[in-house]
């Protein structure tokens, strides 16, 4: 990505407040957060700072410790570079970039694209997916969402090859060993998400004193409604220090449930009582894609490179990453339902 002076700018001054923040995390933080505000031009960002600002009134949030937490212990410039590519080029410049794209193209694309992967079809299909990932950065996509069913380690080069992109990488405790965490030590744009079960104390304690980016996931169910909505899930999950809790629903959660969690994800945020950020993957990616660019676009590939919506695949003439362009894929089963308003 090119580097205009807007960018060198805003580099300046994210890095010089990040130094702030680690000898005084809470005035560092409003003052970067004031700074974003001036700097704001796209809706995303206003609204997104917007609602930082007035969050952070609140002197007694649990985001100061987890902000006071995650520069105690992370790289600094694995923040600045995971930050820099998820929120400059991902939700600025890559925003601009779909905006554009959508109008011309007459189809939505979703400002970050989340996909299951299976290690040996990604291996043997590697140069498909960054091929894909090209044209995906071309569009405007700069976040990825990697959920590996084993073998983390060979999304890796890939992340190194797309340095301009942000990679969230989904796996689980039991799948990580020492090799896996030298190379993703030598990674700047990836977080690693791990699964929230019982292992996952132990290899979140290894990425928190490698001083690696992370958080975890958790795919609940109808069984897990009660201790989501009254919090102790939360209350447990925010003692392995993650930055994200990230939920996704079982396969055939029931949408009563799936809304009832929406719910209590929405209100833990606002409430601010958990030292960690908690994300519903699929509503909440709908729903900054809804801010982008009006119509949201909430879809993924399989492991097999088919797209689907959540829970079904999507049937169109083109709908195959290994047969079919991100392009045309995007263009055949996700056209617009609503004018994009400029």
């Amino acid at each position: 990505m090119e580097n205009s002076m807007s960018r060198m700018l805003i580099q300046t001054v994210v890095k010089n407040a990040l130094k702030s923040i680690k000898d005084n995390p809470e005035r560092g933080i409003r003052n970067l957060i004031d700074l974003a505000m001036q700097f704001s031009e796209g809706r995303f960002q206003k609204n997104f700072f917007s609602t930082a600002q007035t969050m952070l009134q609140n002197e007694n949030s649990a985001y100061y410790g987890l902000i006071r937490d995650a520069v105690a212990y992370t790289d600094t410039e694995r923040i600045y570079i995971f930050g820099m590519n998820l929120g400059y080029n991902g939700c600025t410049v890559g925003a601009q970039r779909i905006r554009k794209n959508e109008k011309n193209l007459h189809c939505n694309i979703p400002w970050a694209m989340t996909m299951l992967i299976d290690p040996d079809v990604f291996e043997h299909n590697w140069q498909l997916y960054h091929t894909m990932l090209l044209e995906g950065e071309s569009l405007g996509i700069y976040t990825w969402m990697l959920f590996v069913s084993g073998q983390p380690e060979k999304l890796l080069p890939l992340a190194k090859e797309h340095s301009d992109s942000a990679f969230c990488i989904f796996c689980k405790a039991e799948d990580i060993n020492s090799a896996f965490l030298d190379e993703a030590a030598e990674l700047y744009n990836t977080m690693i998400v791990i699964r929230y079960e019982e292992s996952a104390a132990e290899i979140c304690d290894t990425l928190r004193k490698m001083g690696l980016l992370y958080s975890v996931w958790y795919q609940y169910g109808q069984k897990d409604t009660e201790c989501i909505i009254n919090g102790d899930f939360f209350s447990s999950v925010q003692q392995l220090s993650p930055v994200f809790t990230v939920l996704m629903p079982e396969p055939n959660c029931p949408k009563t449930i799936e809304k009832l969690v929406y719910q209590a994800v929405t209100r833990v945020r606002n409430e601010q009582l958990y030292r960690t950020l908690v994300w519903e993957l699929q509503y909440d990616n709908s729903l900054v894609d809804s801010i982008i660019s009006d119509d949201s676009c909430s879809v993924y590939f399989d492991e097999h490179g088919d797209l689907c919506a959540w829970g079904n695949k999507i049937e169109c003439v083109h709908h195959n990453l290994f047969q079919s362009s991100l392009t045309e894929i995007l263009v055949a089963g996700c056209a617009k339902k609503i004018e994009l308003s400029v």
